[in-house]
C-alpha cells in the first residue's frame, strides 16, 4: 500500500471515529435537571455592583471585609442576582445585587453601611433551579431552557435570576465554577370563565 493511501485510510477511520462520537454525544446529551422548591427567608448583607461581570471579584471581596469589619459572619453561599439582561445592556452597565446570606442579628446595621450597601430579609419564595456545571462559560442556554420550561409548566418569573455559587465560591474563572441558577417563580392565577 503507498503512503498516500496509509495517510488516507487513517484520516477516513479518524473522521468517521469523531462522526461518531459527536452523534453518541448529541444523543446523550441531557436537559439541565430542573427542581422548583422554597427558598425559606433570609436575611443577607448584599451590595449593588455596576460593572464587568469579570470584574466582580474587587467587590466580592470588600462586602465580605466589611462583614467581618461589622462582625457579621457569612451563613451560606455567595449568591449574584442579575438585575438586568446583559443581552441588552453594555457591560459597563450591567447591575448586579451581590449577596452573603447572614444571621438576624445583622438587620441592626440596616441603613448604615452606605448607599449602594445594606443589610434585608428575603421572604419565602418559590424558585426553578438547576446546576451550571463545572467547565460551562456562558449560561445563556442555560437561562434560554429554564424561561421556556417555566413558561410550559404554568409558572411565571416573579424576581430577577441568579446565581448560588457553591464549593469554593467565585474564586477564578466563571467556567470552573459550578452553581445553581435560581429564578423566582409563581403559578400563573387560574382562568375563570
Amino acid at each position: 500500500m503507498s503512503k498516500v493511501r496509509v495517510w488516507l485510510l487513517l484520516l477516513v477511520m479518524v473522521l468517521t471515529a469523531v462522526s461518531v462520537v459527536e452523534i453518541f454525544a448529541e444523543q446523550t446529551t441531557d436537559k439541565p435537571k430542573i427542581t422548583v422548591r422554597q427558598m425559606k427567608p433570609q436575611t443577607v448583607l448584599y451590595t449593588i455592583y455596576r460593572g464587568n461581570y469579570e470584574k466582580m471579584g474587587g467587590a466580592i471581596g470588600k462586602l465580605y471585609a466589611l462583614a467581618g469589619q461589622k462582625g457579621v459572619y457569612p451563613r451560606g453561599s455567595l449568591c449574584c442576582v442579575y438585575l438586568n439582561n446583559p443581552q441588552y445592556v453594555s457591560s459597563e452597565h450591567r447591575l448586579t445585587e451581590i449577596r452573603i446570606p447572614v444571621g438576624e442579628d445583622a438587620l441592626k446595621l440596616a441603613g448604615t453601611l452606605g448607599e449602594m450597601t445594606d443589610v434585608k430579609t428575603m421572604a419565602a419564595m418559590d424558585v426553578v433551579v438547576t446546576v451550571k456545571p463545572l467547565g460551562q462559560a456562558d449560561p445563556s442556554a442555560i437561562y434560554n431552557y429554564l424561561y421556556a420550561w417555566i413558561a410550559k409548566q404554568g409558572y411565571m418569573a416573579a424576581d430577577n435570576a441568579g446565581e448560588t455559587f457553591l464549593g469554593s465560591g467565585m474564586a477564578g474563572n466563571y467556567a470552573q465554577m459550578k452553581s445553581e441558577i435560581m429564578i423566582p417563580v409563581k403559578k400563573f392565577p387560574e382562568k375563570k370563565d
